[in-house]
């Protein structure tokens, strides 16, 4: 991987990152190369001393930039009344400058973790009566690893490697503040595992059998999951998705809760993947990161190496 680095090093640190998935067919299901991902994992290489790359260039910031809070904002009228005075619910995703810039604005301005940039698979919604703003929504990939996740599916390293793409994972939810209906965020939990693996699949060419969220129980109850008929596997080990030499163990305590989106979820998670040819089925239950896996050094395997075996990995939300 030097080799790469030093043979293209008068490309950006994009085109690299874009070359190297290429190289070694790193791919969504839909095809599209996971540039995001790998350049993170090239800067983290970088950081570990195990390669150099480029200078970044001196361009023109592209991109969503961290969003302005700090002049107020008018809210809107408060919404106080039924859930069902809030019916239809429709949940459009977020597109348009104009529409990105003011969902991240209140996700900035009004959830207890800001808005940042996911890396990897994501949708955003907005969650809608009418013309009226109710709530917003981020969906993304899962968390590598949690120790009562995985045993509850029962699945293997390589089973978990091979299929943790068919997991998302809940990494917002926000009702606004303004929004004052009971029962709500139960309506548009019931209603996102209606839509959202549709929008998925056709974003990235896969249906998700498993929803996935993390719940602060230090600052909620989880109730509207538990509402939604979500299930409680347990909790997190606390270390938060960048403390790989385990020294944060119980600091950061989260609960777990998944929605199974198909029959027989947890035997088709471990299972050989196949051709998907119909939409998933919607099915009730039976009855959100951890640390990002750490880059071996030269000692324990070879760059390459550890780069074909990160084709499938995504990288982790931050909840």
């Amino acid at each position: 991987m030097r080799v790469v680095t030093q043979d293209y090093a008068t490309l950006a640190v994009a085109e690299i990152a874009s070359t190297v998935c290429e190289l070694l067919e790193w791919k969504r299901p839909n095809g599209r190369l996971k540039s995001i991902e790998c350049r993170q994992l090239l800067e983290r290489l970088q950081a570990e001393g195990m390669l150099t790359l480029p200078a970044i260039r001196k361009t023109k910031t592209k991109g969503p930039q961290r969003v302005d809070i700090s002049q107020p904002s008018l809210e809107p009228d408060l919404v106080e009344c039924a859930a069902r005075e809030c019916e239809p619910l429709e949940l459009a995703l977020v597109e348009g400058t104009a529409d990105s810039r003011l969902w991240r604005e209140h996700m900035e301005r009004h959830h207890y973790l800001g808005c940042r940039v996911p890396f990897g698979a994501n949708l955003r919604y907005w969650v809608r009566n009418r013309d009226r703003e109710l709530a917003c929504l981020l969906w993304t990939s899962p968390a590598w690893k949690m120790q009562a996740r995985d045993a509850w599916i029962g699945w293997s390293d390589e089973q978990r490697k091979r299929n943790l793409q068919a997991i998302v994972n809940n990494g917002r939810f926000l009702i606004l503040p303004w929004v004052r209906v009971k029962g709500l965020a139960s309506k548009i939990l019931a209603l996102s595992a209606r839509k959202m693996p549709l929008d998925w699949r056709t974003a990235y060419g896969h249906a998700p059998l498993l929803m996935e969220t993390l719940v602060d129980t230090n600052r909620f109850r989880g109730t509207c999951y538990r509402a939604a008929n979500w299930i409680c596997l347990g909790q997190t080990a606390g270390r938060g998705r960048m403390d790989r030499e385990h020294k944060l163990d119980g600091q950061a305590v989260k609960d777990i809760y998944v929605y199974p989106l198909v029959r027989h979820a947890r035997q088709r998670l471990c299972a050989d993947p196949t051709p998907e040819t119909n939409p998933p089925e919607s099915a009730p239950p039976a009855s959100l990161p951890e640390s990002l896996p750490p880059v071996p050094n030269a000692a324990s395997a070879s760059v390459l190496e550890h780069f074909r075996s990160a084709k499938t990995r995504p990288f982790l939300p931050t909840n």
